[in-house]
C-alpha cells in the first residue's frame, strides 16, 4: 500500500476542515498517514522534507499557494507525488491543474489521480509552481495580508491591486537566454510556469507546464485606465495583442531593474531586489491530476 503523509497549514480551510480530511481518508483506506501540521507556510517546509525522509510515497499538500510554493521548493526532485488539496485563498495550481475545491473530490484526486510531471520555476534560487513577478503584482500581494485576505477573500487581490496601480516605472532592462530582449520602463515582468491567475485573468494563453519554458511578460502600463486596458485584454485571453504588453519564452530571464522592487513567488512577496535570475527546472515535481477521460 502507498505510504501517505498529510501536511497541513493549520491556518486553512476546506470543506469540514482537518478533521474532516482525516475522516476522508480513513474511509479511503488510510486511518494512519503521517501526519504534519504547521502554523504558518513557512513552517511547513521543514514538515514536507520530514515527511520525505520518513519515506512518504504520497503528499497530501493542504493550504493555499504560498504553502505549495514553500514545500515544493525543498522537495522538488525527491522520489514522491504531491496531491493538491486547495485550502488557500488564490488556489492558482490547483485552479491550473483542474484540481476541483472539495475536499472529497480533492482527495480522491490525489488518491486515484493521473500522475504528471511538471516543470517548476525558479526565480533568484527559490523555485515556484505557477507564477513569479516583479513590479505591479508583487506590490498587490505584498499588500494582501493575512488578515485582509481573512475578511474578504479574493477581493484583498482587487483592493490592493487597485493601489498597486499608483506605482511608478522602473527602468528595466530584460535578457532572454543571453539576448537582450527588452529596455525600456515598466511597471511589471512577469514569469510564468503556467498561464491563468485568479478570477480567469489568462496571463499566457499559451502556458505549458511541462515545455521545459518559461513565459515571459512585461507591461507598461502606467495608470489605472492603462491597467484596465491591460487587464481586459487578459480576461479574454488576449493579452500578447495589448500595446502595452510584450510576451516571449525561454530558458532563462536575466533582470536589471533602476532601483530594488519588490518581487512574488506563487503569490508570496519577497524583498526588494534590483537584479533577478530566473531559470526552468524540467520535470522537477510529479502531483496528481484529474483522470483523461477517454472520448
Amino acid at each position: 500500500m502507498t505510504k501517505i503523509a498529510v501536511v497541513a497549514h493549520q491556518g486553512k480551510t476546506l470543506g469540514g476542515g482537518l478533521g474532516e480530511l482525516r475522516r476522508v481518508l480513513s474511509d479511503r483506506g488510510f486511518p494512519d498517514p503521517l501526519w504534519y501540521e504547521a502554523p504558518t507556510s513557512r513552517e511547513a517546509a521543514p514538515l514536507a522534507q520530514r515527511a520525505v525522509a520518513n519515506g512518504a510515497e504520497l503528499i497530501f499538500l493542504w493550504g493555499g499557494d504560498g504553502t505549495i510554493q514553500r514545500c515544493v521548493n525543498v522537495i522538488a526532485g525527491e522520489n514522491v507525488t504531491l496531491a493538491i488539496l486547495p485550502a488557500g485563498t488564490a488556489n492558482l495550481l490547483a485552479m491550473n491543474l483542474g484540481v476541483p475545491n472539495d475536499l472529497e473530490e480533492a482527495v480522491d484526486v490525489g488518491l486515484n489521480g493521473d500522475q504528471r510531471r511538471l516543470d517548476v520555476g525558479v526565480l533568484n534560487g527559490k523555485r515556484f509552481t505557477v507564477m513569479a513577478g516583479v513590479g505591479f503584482d508583487a506590490l498587490a500581494m505584498r499588500n494582501a495580508d493575512d488578515n485582509l485576505k481573512q475578511h474578504i477573500g479574493r477581493l484583498a487581490y482587487v483592493w490592493t491591486g487597485t493601489e498597486a496601480t499608483q506605482m511608478k516605472p522602473r527602468r528595466v532592462q530584460i535578457k532572454v537566454d543571453k539576448q537582450p530582449w527588452f529596455k525600456g520602463e515598466a511597471t511589471c515582468v512577469l514569469l510564468g510556469q503556467m498561464g491563468s491567475v485568479a478570477g480567469g485573468v489568462v496571463v499566457f494563453p499559451d502556458a505549458q507546464p511541462d515545455d521545459g519554458l518559461l513565459e515571459i511578460g512585461v507591461v507598461t502600463a502606467e495608470n489605472a485606465i492603462e491597467w484596465t486596458r491591460v487587464l481586459a485584454r487578459m480576461v479574454v485571453g488576449k493579452a500578447e495583442n495589448s500595446p502595452l504588453a510584450q510576451m516571449t519564452r525561454g530558458r532563462r530571464v536575466d533582470i536589471q531593474l533602476s532601483r530594488p522592487t519588490v518581487y512574488e513567488l506563487d503569490g508570496g512577496a519577497r524583498k526588494a531586489k534590483k537584479r533577478l535570475r530566473a531559470t526552468i527546472e524540467p520535470g522537477a515535481i510529479t502531483v496528481r491530476v484529474p483522470r483523461v477521460v477517454a472520448q
